[in-house]
């Protein structure tokens, strides 16, 4: 062994040290030298609060992400007539080379033209490319990547509108036709946001541009990292949280608090609700059926509840 071999060369590990020794090398010395003031919670490895602090990180960078979703095209004559009816914002007409026009083909590239939008004659090969193979029928709408709202700004818009603030949260929605029909409903029945969780949910995409007629345009949509975190804190700025659940506490008929500051919550038609969502709500709604139908789609059962808000809003109104 080195330090006590006799064999010629060997040499003692000067990074060892055998026997007694005088002083302590400096160590009470270091042990006494300040390490400086105690790091955050979230800045130290292991402390709950980081493991917290690391997974919102993740979920901010994912609602990033969506919010960051490239343009997308509309395929297909029938739906861009009607994304541009409904006044989608689109930003490039394609129309495939030597297309057999009809009526809907001249009044798409009449609306583009009149719309400001480009009207570009491309290959059927390259708008196949475009389109991911849809059924294009030679037509394509692309459309612009959706600005999302931050959810603060969503409670200052509300404010602002001299109303009582009325929002919408869907919790698991992941069907982009529904996302576009909820929006649609909460325009048409006077609500000032719709809030998306970061995952598992359908995000602004063509198809709920299309579905929402248009109104996605004026109506703030914003993305939560934590919608539970989210709705606590809205509940702590006074608003009350309505969730629509089959087996809810109170019906449609016995809400009360419709003309409070209130947030809807809607959950998939699937599972409804997630528990941590329904433990955050003050209460839940649900609408009376006839007998033999389990449940509503969710765009539908947000309609049927927005309405019945904004009716009871209207009375409180009157009086």
């Amino acid at each position: 062994m080195a330090g006590n071999s006799k064999r010629r060369g060997a040499i003692r590990n000067p990074g060892t040290k055998k026997g007694a020794v005088k002083g302590s090398g400096g160590q009470r010395r270091k042990g006494l030298e300040g390490k400086g003031p105690t790091p955050r919670a979230e800045n130290r490895p292991g402390h709950p609060a980081q493991r917290r602090a690391a997974a919102a990180a993740k979920a901010a960078e994912r609602a990033r992400d969506k919010k960051a979703e490239g343009p997308e095209i509309i395929a297909g004559r029938n739906p861009v007539v009607e994304a541009l009816r409904a006044g989608v914002p689109g930003t490039t007409l394609y129309v495939a080379l030597n297309i057999d026009a009809d009526d809907r083909v001249n009044e798409a590239v009449r609306m583009a033209a009149d719309k400001g939008i480009s009207v570009l004659e491309i290959p059927r090969e390259e708008l196949d490319r475009k389109t991911n193979r849809a059924v294009h029928q030679g037509l394509g709408l692309q459309v612009p990547p959706f600005e999302y709202t931050h959810p603060d700004d969503l409670l200052a818009i509300a404010r602002d509108s001299g109303e009582p603030p009325l929002l919408v949260a869907l919790d698991g929605v992941t069907d982009p036709r529904n996302l576009g029909a909820v929006v649609r409903s909460a325009a048409a029945f006077g609500a000032h946001g719709v809030l998306l969780p970061g995952r598992r949910s359908a995000g602004m995409t063509a198809v709920a541009w299309r579905t929402s007629a248009g109104t996605a345009a004026r109506m703030p949509i914003a993305v939560a990292t934590n919608l539970t975190r989210q709705l606590k804190a809205w509940a702590g700025e006074g608003l009350m949280v309505a969730g629509l659940d089959a087996d809810g506490s109170v019906d449609i008929d016995s809400m009360d608090l419709a003309t409070d500051p209130l947030v809807i919550v809607l959950g998939s038609e699937g599972r409804g609700l997630s528990r941590l969502v329904r433990e955050t709500c003050d209460v839940t709604v649900s609408i009376p059926m006839a007998a033999g139908v389990e449940s509503l789609n969710a765009s539908v059962a947000a309609a049927v509840l927005l309405a019945e808000v904004a009716r009871r809003r209207r009375i409180a109104g009157r009086i």
